[in-house]
């Protein structure tokens, strides 16, 4: 069987701030600040392609197979709307996974909001194709899946912060500019 990469759908950040001043300040607040090609907002995140059909296989007990599980988490992956380009602004930031990483709070438009919802729900349709019950207990509970809140924060992580920590630091207004949704390691997915 073929190992897939993690994917997530997800927008590119093309600009920070004014550019790569802006960019280089961020560095006096983190640690290990992140290649700026490679930043991005997650939407959502699906996790090890391979890990979530055997996470909704072991959940169904078998009765949706791992194999039906990837081809339709694929087609559906594929068939996904795409979120146009938008632009962001972010004063502030958070500490995120246990304090582990420091990343920008963004302040998005409510399209935004709504388009991640819509993926949201979405998945719920997906999981209820692959014979899922108690949906939200599997979303919460999928080690693939890896949620631990309900409720979506727009962010961008920027790199780890200087102690591990939870709170929030202000910085100056950052305006950032998104381009259209896209399917991380998208490439690496078999046609649907």
């Amino acid at each position: 069987m073929t190992t897939f990469p993690r994917v997530t759908v997800e927008v590119p950040l093309l600009r920070l701030g004014s550019g790569a001043s802006d960019y280089v300040k961020l560095g006096s607040y983190v640690y290990g600040l992140r290649n700026p090609k490679g930043l991005h907002m997650t939407l959502l995140h699906v996790g090890i392609l391979n890990e979530f059909a055997r996470d909704v296989s072991e959940w169904t007990n078998g009765i949706t197979d791992a194999e039906t599980a990837t081809r339709k988490t694929v087609e559906w992956l594929h068939a996904l709307p795409i979120l146009q380009g938008f632009s962001g602004r972010s004063d502030k930031l958070i500490g995120l996974a246990d304090g582990r990483v420091s990343g920008l709070e963004v302040e998005v438009p409510r399209q935004v909001h709504e388009f991640q919802v819509n993926l949201v729900e979405a998945l719920h349709q997906l999981l209820d194709e692959l014979l899922v019950d108690n949906i939200d207990d599997f979303i919460l509970s999928s080690p693939a899946l890896g949620y631990r809140y309900p409720r979506w924060t727009p962010h961008v992580a920027v790199g780890r912060p200087p102690h591990r920590s939870h709170e929030t630091w202000d910085i100056e207004p950052l305006a950032l500019e998104f381009g259209p949704s896209q399917i991380r390691n998208g490439r690496f997915l078999p046609s649907p």
